[in-house]
C-alpha cells in the first residue's frame, strides 16, 4: 500500500528551522570560497546499507530552498526496501546550493528511513499474525509528525499523535484515582462520546476489572507470552489487546503468536538507527 505524503505545508517549516540552524550568520562559507558560483554537477543519492526509503520530500525540499534551480528526480520512492548501492534519487543543478543543503537532507532521509526499516523489521516478524507493529509517542521534539509517517511507510501504525488523540489511563493515573475503575469512570464523565477509552493493565486480576468497565482497548504491559495468550482469551474480543514492553524483533513473533491485535514499540522512533545514504557525485 502506497503511504500519501506529508502536505508540503507541514514539512516546510521543519526543513526551513533546519537549514537556518546549518547556515548560522554567515551562511556555508567552506562552499562559497572555494566553490564557483557557476558551478553545475550532478549526483546520485544512494543507499549504503539495505533498508526502507523514507523522508524523501524532506530531502527534496531540503535542495529547492537552499537554490529552486537544483533538480531533483526521484527513481525509489518512499517505501522501497532498497539493497546496498541502489540508485534512489537523481540530483542536478548549482553545485554551492547542493552542497549547503546536502547535510541537512541526508540527516532527514538517514533519519526517517531508518525508523521506516526498524517499522518493517517488526512487521516482518510478526507476519502470517493478526497484530499490527504501533509507534508510541516517544518521538523527537518537532519530528512527531515525520516520524510516525516513516513508521507508515515502514508498514507500521501510529498509536495516538498527542494527548487529546485519545484516553490513555497509565499505571500514575490509576495510582492517583485510587484505581482503575474509578479512572475509567471520571475519564468516561470527562471526555466526548466519540473518545476511545484505553487502559494500561500490569496483571490479569486488573485486566478483569477493566473489562468490567467496557473500556474499548487494553495495553498489556511486560507479560510475558503465555500471560499474553490468557488475557487475549479473557477478553474475548470485547477490547482491542495491545501488547508492550521488551518489544524486539526476536521476541515479537512470540508475542504476536499470543492473539494480541496490537504490539506498540517506542524504540522505533526513540531510538532508531540512522540508515546509511550518501550523496555521490559524478565527475
Amino acid at each position: 500500500m502506497t503511504i500519501p505524503s506529508l502536505p508540503t505545508l507541514m514539512l516546510e517549516p521543519v526543513v526551513r528551522a533546519a537549514l537556518l540552524e546549518d547556515l548560522g550568520r554567515a551562511g556555508d562559507i567552506t562552499t562559497d570560497a572555494i566553490v564557483p558560483a557557476t558551478a553545475q554537477a550532478e549526483t546520485v543519492l544512494a543507499a549504503r546499507q539495505p533498508g526502507v526509503v523514507a523522508g524523501l520530500d524532506l530531502a527534496a525540499l531540503a535542495f529547492r530552498l537552499i537554490d529552486p534551480a537544483i533538480r531533483i528526480e526521484i527513481e525509489r520512492p518512499d517505501g522501497t526496501q532498497l539493497a546496498k548501492g541502489d540508485r534512489i534519487a537523481t540530483i542536478a543543478g548549482p553545485v554551492r546550493g547542493m552542497l549547503t543543503a546536502e547535510r541537512v537532507a541526508l540527516n532527514f532521509l538517514g533519519h526517517l528511513s531508518g525508523v521506516a526499516t526498524a517499522a518493517s523489521t517488526l512487521v516482518e516478524a510478526v507476519k502470517g499474525h493478526k497484530a499490527r507493529i504501533c509507534c508510541t509517542r516517544k518521538t523527537m521534539p518537532g519530528l512527531r509528525a515525520l516520524q510516525k509517517y516513516a513508521v507508515r511507510v515502514g508498514g507500521g501504525s501510529n498509536h495516538r499523535f498527542g494527548l487529546d488523540d485519545a484516553v490513555l489511563i497509565k499505571d500514575n493515573h490509576v495510582a492517583m484515582a485510587g484505581g482503575i475503575s474509578p479512572a475509567i469512570r471520571r475519564a468516561r464523565d470527562g471526555v466526548g462520546h466519540l473518545v476511545k477509552i484505553e487502559v494500561e493493565v500490569d496483571t490479569l486480576a486488573q485486566l478483569d476489572e477493566a473489562l468490567a468497565e467496557g473500556v474499548d482497548a487494553v495495553l498489556l504491559d511486560n507479560m510475558t507470552p503465555e500471560q499474553l495468550g490468557q488475557a487475549v482469551r479473557t477478553i474475548d474480543g470485547r477490547a482491542i489487546a495491545e501488547a508492550s514492553g521488551r518489544i524486539t524483533p526476536q521476541t515479537a513473533p512470540a508475542i504476536a503468536a499470543s492473539g494480541v491485535d496490537l504490539i506498540s514499540a517506542g524504540w522505533l522512533t526513540h531510538s532508531a538507527t540512522v540508515l546509511d545514504i550518501g550523496l555521490d557525485w559524478r565527475h
